[in-house]
């Protein structure tokens, strides 16, 4: 590639050009050379006061010559030739600088800008003093006038040489700005360094918007680009020039100062070393782009990506817990129904043994040994319904009467209970938040709740440390809703024991009934069931988290209550009494209806009895009164007891109607809730709860007939 600024330099003809105000812009070395003068001394100075011809001649023609020629082409903007004006100027001899008279041929050529007008002159000049001294001789040889000797010859070849010459600057001043604007118009940056200083001779605009500066030419790259140095750029430099072989960059990342601040680009280029004639290397021509946009955006589509993934697995881990917290759930919903039934068989067993027992009690009058073993039986029954009742809250079939309670209080309340059930060598701390709400929520069933996390944290402990019940609230909103909890306000109890810790895979079964890590005989593993199914029943959840060797913290989430803390009266039981009113009995189970017949006998009714619905029909058809319906509400057949109750109450409209049942009222019917108005007296009861509930609902039937 021909490189027109060092052509423009080193060409044997002076050149120089001048702006509109006559004032020098640039001048090349033969220039410089003719005229013994240095660029320093002649940039941005008008020509007459650089060289004012000989200021001894008040007229000066040589000045008003050049001056006349110059102001025509701005004029006219059309080229213009001096074929022989005479002018002094400085030129060096062998005593020195000195002011020389010289004949000079100029051609004066305008330069256009980029709105096509004329902004400079370019002068190319020939020194054609020999040529006027030999016309000169000449004349006077001849005897003529000089100024006519040789014109047709000498002065015809001086004006065609300098058109000549005229015309090969404006072709190669044409090529020149052809050049420069192709390295404007780069799409891509462009430079040449020359030296082993790198010294800028040319960079285009692209380089200039880059780097922010435009003062770079002449400059070395050390001091026009100083925050470069140390980057690594200089070093590649150098092996390329020592090299002789080009170097091509991809996405190198480069540190530039942009209003003072450095900025990080990334730049793809190529090194390409300028060789000289002679082999040796001048300096390091430089192309390259700008690829910083590409480079950050590969970045953030790496970087989305990685979030992406990041995403994809956290997501994942997501759903594979949801859908062991699902199976979890479907599973522990499975054996909560097993259980509920097991419950409910259970319950009537329960009912003969209670019954049997309580109708032994008047044939063991002075037996002080058959009394001890009726009681302890007894007791026995007792136990046996508290596991039923367990086993009915796992499956979430245990009767709750849900009312606002002031947790903290209830808390404070146990606290004695508590520090008795967890011995002297375990220290008990509370920590109430301020500002609690009430928690909805059995207050009964919440104290057995928390009785059944203390105990099993004491026994963690082997019966020494500290157990922390914390207390506070907590709002769950839109954005942090998930499956177990939705959204909502809740009352959050923790309790913390620093025991042996448990595994996750016991953590995942530590809800489900009969499961205990306790030895045997020790724990029935319904403790942590019951208050699973206790949370579930209220709306609420329940977490565990443990680490082995460290201990374990058991969450309990009830949900908020509104209204105030009710405090219930101590309500009065009246002792049940018999009568002689008839009784229709419906009971599938022969042992339970025997049971209870001579249970209802030996208070004084009149007993019928019937083992189905439809026994039952046949007896309401045929008897001539009954009085009430003693019935259980789950009977095999087509007719249970909430229909033959209603049957019952068109034959008899003032029929007293009582059900019995060994699942709750909320478990009868896969959970549908009882109307509130039927009255039902749950199994396992005693004969004084039994003989209670009748006579109130034969004394309330006497009271609407009067």
């Amino acid at each position: 590639m021909i490189d027109f600024q060092q052509l423009y330099e080193h060409v044997p003809v002076p050149l120089m050009v001048l702006d509109r105000q006559l004032k020098y812009v640039a001048a090349n070395r033969a220039y410089l050379d003719i005229t013994a003068s240095t660029f320093e001394a002649l940039a941005g100075r008008c020509i007459f006061d650089v060289f004012p011809d000989d200021p001894s001649d008040p007229g000066r023609a040589g000045a008003q010559m050049l001056r006349n020629s110059l102001q025509h082409v701005l004029a006219t903007g059309q080229p213009d030739t001096l074929a022989l004006i005479p002018y002094r100027v400085p030129q060096r001899t062998a005593q020195g600088t000195q002011l020389v008279d010289r004949y000079w041929s100029a051609t004066h050529t305008p330069l256009r800008d980029a709105q096509g007008q004329v902004a400079w002159v370019l002068q190319h000049t020939e020194d054609v003093t020999e040529l006027h001294t030999l016309r000169r001789a000449a004349a006077v040889a001849q005897g003529s006038d000089e100024r006519l000797v040789g014109d047709e010859h000498v002065g015809t070849r001086v004006l065609a040489r300098a058109r000549r010459v005229q015309r090969e600057n404006v072709l190669l001043l044409r090529e020149r700005e052809h050049l420069q604007s192709l390295f404007e118009q780069a799409p891509g940056f462009v430079c040449i360094l020359r030296g082993p200083e790198y010294v800028f001779d040319i960079a285009n605009a692209a380089y200039r918007s880059m780097v922010g500066r435009h003062d770079l030419l002449g400059r070395p790259l050390a001091q026009a680009l100083p925050e470069v140095i140390g980057q690594g750029f200089t070093e590649l430099l150098d092996r390329v020039a020592a090299s002789g072989q080009p170097y091509v960059g991809r996405a190198v990342r480069a540190m530039l100062e942009r209003d003072g601040v450095l900025r990080e680009f990334f730049l793809d280029f190529i090194y390409q070393p300028i060789q000289e004639a002679d082999g040796t290397v001048s300096g390091v021509f430089v192309l390259g782009h700008d690829v910083t946009d590409r480079v950050l955006a590969h970045q953030r589509l790496l970087e989305h990506q990685e979030r992406l993934e990041e995403q994809v697995q956290i997501r994942t881990r997501e759903l594979a817990d949801a859908e062991a917290a699902l199976r979890q759930a479907q599973k522990l919903e499975a054996v909560g129904r097993l259980t509920g039934g097991i419950a409910h068989d259970f319950n009537n067993l329960l009912q003969v043994v209670s019954g049997n027992l309580q109708l032994l009690e008047g044939s063991v009058e002075g037996n002080p040994v058959a009394r001890r073993r009726l009681a302890n039986a007894s007791m026995a029954v007792e136990r046996g319904a508290r596991l039923a009742s367990q086993l009915l809250s796992f499956g979430r079939r245990q009767p709750l009467q849900p009312q606002a309670v002031d947790v903290a209080r209830l808390v404070r309340g146990m606290g004695d209970m508590l520090r008795r059930v967890l011995g002297g060598a375990i220290e008990l701390t509370t920590r109430m938040a301020d500002g609690l709400w009430h928690a909805w929520a059995d207050p009964a069933q919440m104290e057995n709740a928390l009785l059944n996390l203390a105990i099993n944290a004491r026994d963690a402990m082997r019966s020494e440390g500290l157990i922390v019940i914390e207390v506070r609230n907590l709002v769950i909103p839109a954005a942090a809703a998930a499956g177990e909890l939705p959204v909502g306000n809740y009352l959050q109890l923790s309790l913390t024991d620093h025991g042996c810790g448990m595994s996750q895979e016991i953590c995942s079964q530590a809800f489900e009934p009969f499961f205990t890590t306790k030895p045997e005989g020790l724990g029935s593993g319904l403790g942590l069931s019951m208050v699973y199914g206790f949370a579930k029943q209220s709306g609420g959840h329940v977490a565990i988290a443990s680490t082995v060797g460290e201990g374990t913290t058991v969450t309990l989430y009830l949900p908020r209550a509104d209204a105030p803390e009710e405090q219930q009266p101590a309500e009065r039981v009246a002792p049940g009494v018999g009568g002689s009113e008839t009784i229709l009995v419906v009971e599938d189970d022969a042992q339970v209806r025997a049971t209870v017949v001579e249970l209802l006998g030996e208070l004084g009714y009149d007993v019928l009895t019937a083992g189905t619905g439809e026994e039952a029909q046949a007896v309401l058809a045929s008897a001539p009164s009954i009085d009430l319906l003693f019935t259980d509400v789950m009977m095999p057949g087509a007719v249970n007891g909430l229909a033959l109750a209603t049957e019952a109450k068109k034959r008899y409209p003032r029929i007293a109607v009582l059900h019995t049942s060994g699942y709750p009222r909320e478990g009868i019917f896969g959970g549908d809730f009882l109307d509130p108005r039927v009255h039902l007296l749950g199994k396992p009861y005693t004969r004084e709860a039994m003989a209670r509930a009748v006579r109130q609902l034969l004394d309330e039937k006497a009271s609407t007939e009067v």
